[in-house]
């Protein structure tokens, strides 16, 4: 008869991290983003008419700080509400501490950005698969929370830089994009750039320097009967090479182009040639196997 009204849920309690939390240590708390409320809580949830699934705003009102969060179990102390330890942080909660615990509708994320607080943490094989893995234990995000995820039994801290397409979001059966900003710490390997002197010999194919020439067979060798070998001098590079060539680059160059660049030595003139002597072809004597018998006269 009458349309169903949302009512939040607002409460005010006193804020433990899950240390503090009576029987055998919960690990599986510490790890997420979830909290554990007295049973009462949940009684005054079901008489409400709450948005599933069920996601809190927590307000510590003494500094004006807040993040959200989801709820894992209703089974503490009437009163009592107990936190993760990175959320304390967050809020700059003590123990014993005062927090006001409201209910929200968030939007599903479609967009997450994550700073690492230390360089350590893409020394992980596939930072962004252990990171997808760990936020299944969230149920949504704030923009500014330093969240905290273990992995190897070493504790990674990430701040949520950025969320879309609001400042706290709903991460739970979402399909988002996740990407990393530079951690804190992180430089940019620094290039430096070569400089070539302007007396730097640049080698090329005849102009190579005397003490790195390359001689063909100019080692010596050893006589395996173990005789000594006969002495032979090395050979020597004539010095009167001229003077070094530096090596010259082709302004002509054109992109999708190659120049094969093949030095040519000029053919040495004899010096019959020299004086204009002309050929003449079959010009020369030939000789017969067959020697001439003597006649007989």
């Amino acid at each position: 008869m009458f349309p169903d009204v949302m009512r939040p849920f607002s409460s005010q309690y006193r804020a433990y991290s899950v240390s503090m939390l009576p029987g055998n240590e919960r690990q599986d708390v510490n790890d997420g983003g979830k909290i554990i409320m007295p049973p009462s809580a949940l009684d005054q949830l079901t008489r409400l008419n709450i948005e599933y699934p069920i996601m809190f705003k927590l307000t510590n009102s003494t500094i004006s700080r807040e993040t959200h969060c989801g709820v894992l179990e209703f089974v503490a102390d009437e009163g009592k509400v107990y936190l993760p330890f990175w959320m304390m942080t967050n809020l700059l909660l003590e123990e014993d501490g005062l927090i006001k615990v409201e209910s929200v509708s968030l939007p599903v994320a479609t967009f997450s950005k994550f700073q690492p607080q230390s360089t350590d943490f893409f020394d992980i094989t596939d930072p962004k698969a252990v990171l997808e893995n760990e936020l299944r234990k969230f149920a949504c995000l704030t923009t500014g929370d330093v969240i905290a995820i273990k992995y190897n039994q070493m504790v990674y801290e990430l701040c949520v830089v950025e969320t879309k397409p609001g400042k706290a979001v709903c991460i739970i059966e979402c399909d988002m994009n996740v990407e990393f900003a530079a951690p804190i710490g992180y430089e940019e390997p620094k290039r430096i750039p070569r400089v070539v002197e302007e007396d730097e010999d640049i080698v090329v194919a005849d102009g190579m320097p005397e003490a790195n020439r390359f001689l063909a067979f100019a080692g010596s060798g050893n006589r395996l009967d173990g005789k000594l070998s006969n002495s032979t001098k090395a050979p020597s590079v004539d010095a009167s090479q001229g003077e070094q060539k530096r090596g010259i680059p082709n302004y002509d160059y054109k992109k999708g182009k190659l120049t094969f660049i093949r030095q040519t030595r000029s053919a040495v003139v004899a010096p019959e040639e020299e004086k204009g002597a002309s050929f003449e072809a079959f010009a020369g004597k030939g000789k017969s196997l067959k020697q001439k018998k003597p006649s007989r006269e």
